[in-house]
């Protein structure tokens, strides 16, 4: 991309790393939360609705805080992956932590509705069938919320890529390491002179997440057209 400059290509390259990793990592949890949260009563169950959403809620200041305190080389989970010879504070893996909890609520609301338009008489038909209940889930449940579900991945992937207040306060602004293409922005605009650089990226920006989207709407229409038989 000749366009950009090596300092812009690796912001857009690491952001695609980050929000695509941040997205395929949750989602299979987030499918789990967003039917636990439709279809399960259990005690806790607004305590983990609450839990979900809070990133919504929260600063995203606060949020990547909380992250550092948690996952830093002083937290407890940092000591932890500290003693396995790991860590992912300050590393693009934390960008990747940071961006997929911002993004979690909206992946699983979009999900959660899916499966609430999923009429429950259809899985109650398969499991007096004898079918398991993963069995129903998998054969039943999941091709008829699979748009939602889509949705949901490009909600996540979407907000990811452009998440900035939590990664900057959980693995700083370092160039080539963890300067997202929001995080590059915003140096550049601190920067007199750089204004070209971050109007390049701005462009990039708006020409993923439109790309994004209508990939999304394309595919929806299309699972939705192969669940109804057309």
């Amino acid at each position: 991309m000749g366009w950009l400059g090596p300092e812009e290509w690796q912001a857009v390259a690491l952001s695609l790393r980050v929000s695509l990793v941040a997205t395929l990592v949750s989602l299979p949890l987030g499918v789990f939360v967003a039917h636990a949260l439709a279809r399960w009563r259990f005690p806790g169950h607004a305590l983990l609705n609450g839990l979900v959403h809070l990133p919504l809620i929260l600063p995203p200041v606060v949020t990547g805080y909380l992250l550092l305190l948690t996952f830093g080389a002083q937290g407890p989970m940092g000591r932890v992956l500290e003693a396995l010879g790991m860590s992912i504070a300050f590393r693009w893996t934390g960008a990747a932590l940071a961006a997929g909890i911002m993004a979690f609520p909206l992946m699983v609301r979009a999900i959660r509705l899916s499966i609430e338009a999923v009429d429950p008489r259809l899985e109650e038909a398969a499991a007096t069938l004898g079918a398991p209940r993963a069995r129903v889930f998998a054969t039943v449940t999941l091709p008829l919320i699979l748009p939602g579900v889509l949705a949901g991945a490009v909600l996540a992937f979407a907000k990811a890529m452009g998440e900035f207040g939590a990664t900057i306060t959980f693995v700083s602004n370092i160039p080539g390491q963890t300067q997202t293409l929001p995080s590059a922005v915003y140096a550049f605009l601190q920067v007199p002179g750089r204004e070209d650089s971050a109007i390049r990226l701005v462009l990039v920006s708006v020409a993923i997440a439109m790309a994004a989207l209508v990939l999304s709407e394309l595919l929806a229409r299309r699972m939705a057209r192969r669940v109804a038989g057309g």
